[in-house]
């Protein structure tokens, strides 16, 4: 379907089945046709949630709002880029797929091959996955491979597969992976009408920031929103190849979604970045920590950690917001991902051992 012929898109939610999935509500604006079986659990439609204590935190009549893609099937965006790459491999009648994954990846790719009636192939740097992720993947039926080695060796081996092997390679170099993740800038405009001031964005592999880019360009080019934002990349400080320009061999992190020192679409998030007149910059895991567990003890908001570098770059350069600005926040997974780290940075003591009866519980709570 041209979009020069035809860009037509369902502007709200069928009242007979709910919402229908990225592919249908945004069929105009993507490479599929009447016959391309689509494969979806229904994913996108997540909310736009403002966030009021960081707004203030900001001041200056800046508003601020958090785009919480945690709460599409499988925890996190990549679902958004997978319906559209499982999809396409189901058309060009692929059996088996495979990716490199620092956990999100491999649930979303594990989930969505099995309802389009594949294989999954997932590699992954052993010891460096949150357990939540890793038992999606298991439990979905992917075949998983840990290798000795971080995210950018699984990468390049992955690669080598899907060019020797009949295996369908779905990492973010799928160019079908950031035409879907693109659909997340449709909702943005869908939802505020028009586009923000500034789009914050953790940033690992530049698929994202990438396929956001695309996606405000081409509603904007189609008069849906008036005007651009600027891109703003917030990396960990300690796997920033984005911001030093240089590719970080042994990059590190606990926000192990963005554990990765050599970006796939390296070039393409630069350009993004140049182009929107945006910025990347560094945050610290302090500093990753500290809005993690903000957004979750003030907004009521449970992101997994790497999702927080978004947040905890805009308090970082808060002071350079403009006034009345409209901001807003990319959360890229699920709190549930990483449990582990929720409950070591935990907000109140966890008490124990209390005896079975009110006086007891009383005293706990400090009655």
């Amino acid at each position: 379907m041209s979009l020069d012929t035809h860009i037509e898109v369902n502007s709200g939610i069928s009242t007979n089945r709910g919402w229908p999935g990225l592919i249908e509500n945004y069929r105009a604006y993507l490479p599929v046709s009447a016959t391309t079986p689509v494969v979806t659990l229904h994913e996108g439609n997540t909310p736009l949630i403002p966030v009021p204590t960081i707004a203030a935190e900001i001041g200056r009549g800046v508003k601020v709002y958090i785009k919480y893609d945690g709460l599409n099937p499988t925890g996190s965006f990549k679902d958004r880029g997978m319906t559209m790459a499982i999809t396409k491999a189901k058309e060009a009648g692929a059996k088996a797929v495979i990716c490199a994954s620092t956990g999100n990846t491999s649930a979303a790719a594990a989930a969505y091959a099995v309802r389009g009636g594949m294989r999954a192939y997932v590699l992954i740097p052993d010891g460096y996955v949150a357990l939540g992720k890793l038992a999606q993947a298991l439990l979905y039926g992917a075949e998983v491979l840990a290798i000795k080695g971080n995210f950018d060796d699984a990468l390049d081996i992955v690669r080598q597969m899907a060019e020797n092997y009949p295996i369908t390679l779905v990492n973010s170099v799928n160019p079908y992976r950031l035409e879907g993740q693109k659909t997340a800038a449709f909702e943005l405009v869908d939802a505020l009408g028009d586009a923000p001031d500034w789009l914050c964005i953790p940033v690992g592999n530049g698929g994202n920031i990438t396929a956001y880019w695309m996606g405000f360009n081409q509603y904007y080019q189609h008069g849906k929103s008036q005007k651009l934002p600027q891109m703003m990349g917030f990396q960990a400080s300690g796997a920033a190849p984005l911001v030093s320009g240089i590719r970080v061999k042994s990059p590190e992190t606990l926000a192990t979604a963005i554990r990765i020192g050599n970006p796939a679409n390296w070039d393409k998030a630069v350009a993004a970045k140049n182009d929107s007149n945006g910025e990347f910059n560094a945050v610290t895991d302090d500093e990753i920590i500290a809005a993690y567990r903000w957004l979750g003890s003030r907004e009521g908001i449970f992101c997994e950690p790497a999702s927080a570098a978004s947040v905890a770059g805009l308090l970082k350069v808060k002071d350079r917001v403009p006034s009345n600005a409209t901001v807003v926040c990319v959360l890229t997974g699920n709190g549930l991902k990483d449990p582990d780290t929720a409950i070591a940075n935990k907000i109140n003591p966890f008490q124990q051992g209390i005896a079975a009866n009110m006086d007891a519980v009383a005293a706990a709570m400090g009655f």
